[in-house]
């Protein structure tokens, strides 16, 4: 009799152990991009890589964004996502809170950012920008922002800044002659259509910090980082991963951890203090 009972014991642990992986396993992450770009693009651009790391890792994803990158810093401060690719910046932010984990980093890349012109402009110097209106997409854009318009307080050179929620605006804008510069990255100024692409000119570059961050959040059970981790980097070793990291104009995935962006917290940038 006590045999049986402990038999049965034994069974019904296995049915909850077995029943418990199988919820587990149908759990879905978020995975939140930083919103360089519009929507659309993002999906399109990051859709068939996170496909590709839920089909290798195992672990079901979805995508995720934001309006704009202030709507996306509150958003990582609340903890929304459960994995996120963003900022350098926002990585030494939300490391400390809500202590986003860094997974991995762009490989054999340094982030710049840059300033660009109407192709046609007559400005060809950082000095001609003084009092001039220039776009870029929000104040705690690393690259985008923060770099060029520090270099410009730093230089003396006063500008008026405008902020237009994306990459891909602050590139329309300056095209449109809207704006007379703006601030963007090289990725985003290399993914952007040519047709707005020859209308533009890089007119300065800043010099290369760690590049943007692949974190979880803590809440995420380790094995589970693990593999997304393993997935990440394992994007590169077949034909139709390279094409995928090819299309956001990266050359893979390499492991990082959180004092790899000791450089950008060396900036002691504090836009996001109050945040």
């Amino acid at each position: 009799m006590k045999l049986r009972l402990r038999a049965s014991y034994v069974l019904c642990l296995f049915v909850l152990s077995f029943l418990a992986s199988s919820i587990h396993s149908k759990e879905t992450y978020t995975f939140g991009i930083v919103p360089q770009q519009s929507a659309s693009k993002l999906v399109k651009l990051w859709g068939p890589i996170l496909q590709k790391l839920s089909e290798e890792s195992g672990v079901r994803i979805q995508f995720a964004t934001a309006p704009d990158i202030p709507t996306f810093e509150q958003r990582l401060k609340q903890g929304m996502y459960d994995f996120s690719y963003m900022n350098p910046y926002h990585f030494t932010v939300f490391n400390e809170k809500p202590g986003y984990q860094a997974l991995a980093k762009a490989k054999d890349k340094r982030i710049k950012g840059i300033i660009v012109v109407r192709k046609d402009s007559t400005i060809s110097n950082l000095k001609q920008l003084e009092n001039t209106d220039m776009a870029f997409p929000a104040p705690a854009a690393f690259a985008a922002s923060i770099l060029p318009r520090a270099h410009l307080a730093a230089s003396g050179i006063k500008i008026r800044p405008q902020y237009v929620s994306s990459h891909d605006s602050v590139y329309l804008n300056v095209a449109k002659g809207i704006y007379s510069a703006g601030g963007g990255v090289m990725r985003t100024f290399n993914n952007m259509d040519q047709s707005t692409k020859n209308q533009l000119r890089i007119l300065w570059i800043t010099q290369g910090y760690t590049p943007h961050a692949i974190a979880a959040h803590p809440r995420v059970a380790s094995e589970t980082a693990e593999k997304i981790q393993k997935a990440l980097l394992n994007l590169g070793n077949s034909a139709d991963g390279e094409m995928l990291l090819k299309a956001i104009k990266l050359k893979g995935f390499i492991s990082a951890s959180n004092a790899d962006w000791d450089d950008v917290r060396g900036l002691k940038i504090n836009l996001l203090n109050d945040l």
